[in-house]
């Protein structure tokens, strides 16, 4: 089979929700994560093959073609085709997967994959037949928060919050169970933002301010002082004595992430210098009522298509939608702590739909560059009752 090499791997510091950050549109934070990643791969964007980038809520007039203006505002040539992808939360992550599937199937050998969402900027929406085609005597239109919706599974009948605290049920998950996973969550990105981990990943975003250009190299949804004694006394927000409160939940962020893969032919050819190379992956349903134990599938298929078994996983990053639906899998998985959300995961920094999976691998892949280990998994829950993993191996 092709080996397939990550050769670069950046991300934009995640803003909080209507932060530094709401003005940028998902293109134009895609933009400045690319930007950064051909920067870091030392590569001429006309050799550049395909892009694909992840998206969730098209939030902006231009969300419609974002992967397409994402290659042309970074110079990559006329002819180079865009894809934009969208699995939900593992948008970011299908990105990879595609990038990889075109180079194994001969019809690139650089390829651009990434994710990028606005969150703050998700529109309130009226109804087309409402607002086009009139509306009845006596009646007005109606404004829909997309952001809601996009955070709701309309099949199963459940706001996402509440599959969360289904699985809290299953695996009997309690609220101090949650709280002291978020205070975990919090507490490790903050030791590792003084010890400058995510300085290899993050490409600063330049904000106009009326105080002139600000730049932004710091993830601001972060509450590392936070403590159990502040979050304990939070209420339910889906279910009344629930677990799941909006400290023990992912953030509402804004951000982008890209990863560069080329085959190894180009890696050759052009003197590039892996990171990584992704070994494999995988993508698998479960019931969307529990959609938050998808992980578990798709790791543990993942690991089989490379003919490896967890005992041999080195590190695991696995989306924290919900602590709840975290805990969930780690029990299923019997996940190691000392070797799994050792930074932090999207209840500190933040869960920008279709940048998380970019941001796990961006920040998997470059953390071989400074960190013990061969064999590193990184995995999301998907909304509507999916999982997704991808595994890189140290090269």
């Amino acid at each position: 089979m092709t080996n397939i090499f990550i050769v670069a791997a950046k991300r934009t510091p995640f803003g909080s929700f209507g932060g530094s950050l709401k003005a940028l549109t998902a293109t134009e934070l895609g933009v400045v994560s690319t930007k950064s990643a051909i920067a870091a791969a030392n590569i001429d964007p006309a050799t550049i093959d395909a892009v694909y980038f992840g998206n969730v809520i098209q939030s902006s007039s231009d969300a419609a073609y974002l992967a397409r203006h994402v290659g042309l505002k970074c110079g990559l040539p006329i002819a180079a085709p865009a894809l934009t992808i969208n699995r939900l939360c593992g948008s970011g992550f299908e990105t990879v997967i595609q990038g990889a599937k075109s180079i194994r199937l001969g019809e690139a050998r650089i390829v651009v994959c990434g994710g990028s969402e606005n969150m703050s900027m998700a529109p309130l929406q009226v109804d087309g037949n409402d607002a086009r085609w009139g509306v009845s005597l006596g009646t007005g239109l109606t404004m829909r928060d997309s952001l809601w919706d996009g955070l709701t599974d309309k099949h199963a009948g459940t706001p996402m919050g509440i599959t969360a605290e289904n699985l809290a049920e299953k695996y009997g998950i309690s609220r101090e169970d949650c709280d002291l996973h978020a205070i975990r969550s919090q507490q490790t990105w903050g030791q590792a933002q003084k010890n400058g981990v995510f300085d290899l990943e993050i490409a600063p975003v330049e904000v106009k301010t009326k105080k002139g250009i600000q730049t932004i190299n710091t993830d601001e949804h972060p509450r590392p002082d936070t403590t159990l004694e502040k979050i304990s006394s939070l209420r339910p927000v889906f279910k009344k004595d629930g677990v799941v409160t909006a400290a023990n939940a992912s953030g509402i962020c804004d951000g982008a992430g890209t990863i560069i893969l080329a085959s190894e032919d180009a890696v050759k050819e052009y003197g590039l210098t892996p990171l990584a190379r992704l070994a494999s992956y995988n993508v698998s349903g479960c019931d969307p009522s529990i959609m938050g134990i998808g992980p578990v599938p798709a790791i543990m298929g993942a690991l089989a298509s490379a003919g490896m078994t967890l005992a041999g996983v080195d590190r695991v990053e696995i989306n924290e939608a919900f602590a709840a639906q975290f805990l969930a899998c780690a029990k299923e998985l019997e996940l190691d702590m000392s070797k799994t959300n050792l930074h932090g995961g999207a209840i500190s920094l933040g869960h920008p739909l279709g940048a998380s999976g970019s941001r796990i691998t961006a920040h998997l892949a470059n953390e071989f560059q400074r960190a013990d280990g061969n064999v590193y998994v990184g995995s999301a829950c998907i909304g509507g009752g999916q999982g997704i993993a991808v595994v890189l191996e140290r090269v």
